[in-house]
């Protein structure tokens, strides 16, 4: 069974991590041949192409980038075709927005049986404005025609999509972002860790963990926090990621008076940001789309109780007064009340962080992602060949 992998780049981020994580697990799988098809990686958000360095299976295609660009698209709508026709391939499974539209009408141009998408985070929604949300939808709807079955890593994903008019309920399968979850549950605090960053003693660390760039949320943390930190000036906010903002951000952060109270880690190997997880008290992830961000189970498997804002999926892994605190999105001052809440009660954030420790051990395991989506990829396969 050859699978082939189409994304638009390979920047360090959550839905990278999970299709290179697919690609290296389907490759133990003896009956699996797999690819990885990539626009260019640019940008100041990383690369995961070393994790495939020297692998034949990761194809280049310089013309798949991010931005509209008329020119380029078709460009790259041709070169995709054209690619997928030499390689016969059973199944093509696609990520991210436009290597999700690209990919899926190349795959049905060159006759591939089965076409999977890959939903990570939603390409239309309340973030965008009227013109931009038609747009996206209409697009979906486009290449929902070219699509075998949905993958998702949120059941809030399929709901979005369906209400949408994009497939049917039986073509949407669950599947959450799995990761190595060890290093996390063994991360540990590390005093030396933390005297590296210059964190005071006894300090209260609220982490973020993601690209500096926009809908992340990084912005809302800084507002709520500039109260906050006037009643516990012993806190500190912890910025785990490098993108386009981080200038904005650290003027915003000078401006609120918080420069001294925020440290921005820069760009980390996925490898290292265990050990960073593990020096905080607890993880805001303040995003307004995505599924379910990686960032949360991260912080649940370490033990960290979890404030997130009400976006997606959020509310599948951030359970109420289980795992953390789930905040309307925008509602600034309750992120302020609900750090104020954690901050001086150690036994809560222990109790919470416990519950999501245990639900991140159950359902967040990488091999128990690729074993379902190998699965998946066997039926409707049988489901092509027998129909």
């Amino acid at each position: 069974m050859r699978v082939t992998h189409i994304i638009t780049r390979l920047v360090i981020g959550g839905a990278q991590e999970n299709t290179v994580a697919t690609v290296l697990g389907l490759r133990e799988k003896s009956d699996v041949q797999v690819d990885l098809i990539s626009g260019p990686t640019v940008g100041p958000e990383g690369s995961m192409e070393d994790a495939l360095e020297g692998r034949q299976e990761l194809i280049r295609v310089p013309s798949l980038v991010r931005p509209i660009h008329p020119w380029n698209d078709v460009r790259a709508l041709f070169e995709l075709t054209s690619l997928l026709c030499g390689m016969h391939s059973d199944i093509v499974h696609t990520h991210s927005g436009k290597a999700g539209i690209l990919g899926r009408l190349a795959a049905q141009r060159a006759g591939i049986p089965v076409v999977i998408h890959h939903i990570h985070g939603p390409s239309f929604g309340r973030f965008q404005n009227a013109a931009s949300n038609a747009i996206f939808r209409a697009t979906e709807r486009y290449a929902g025609k070219a699509t075998t079955h949905f993958l998702c890593s949120a059941q809030a994903m399929a709901r979005l999509y369906l209400e949408a008019g994009i497939g049917t309920p039986q073509m949407y399968t669950r599947v959450f972002s799995g990761f190595k979850v060890e290093p996390f549950l063994q991360a540990k605090n590390d005093p030396a860790l933390r005297r590296k960053l210059g964190l005071p003693e006894g300090a209260f660390v609220i982490g973020k963990i993601g690209r500096l760039v926009p809908l992340k949320g990084h912005a809302d943390l800084l507002a709520a926090a500039r109260d906050f930190i006037k009643d516990q000036p012993n806190s500190r906010l912890l910025f785990v990621g490098e993108g386009s903002l981080r200038s904005e951000l650290e003027g915003l952060a000078q401006s609120y008076g918080l420069r001294d109270k925020v440290i921005f880690t820069g760009l980390l190997l996925p490898s290292e940001v265990p050990a960073y997880v593990g020096i905080m008290d607890c993880l805001a992830h303040l995003s307004y789309r995505e599924a379910v961000s990686r960032a949360l189970p991260q912080a649940l498997a370490a033990g960290k109780p979890v404030i997130a804002y009400d976006f997606d999926g959020a509310d599948e892994v951030c359970l109420p007064n289980e795992t953390g605190f789930l905040v309307r999105t925008g509602d600034i001052a309750s992120v302020t009340e609900h750090l104020a809440v954690l901050a001086g009660d150690a036994s809560l954030r222990t109790r919470l962080g416990a519950r999501g420790r245990d639900l991140v051990a159950k359902e967040f395991r990488v091999e128990d992602m690729v074993e379902k989506i190998y699965r998946l990829y066997l039926r409707l396969r049988h489901d092509s060949t027998s129909g």
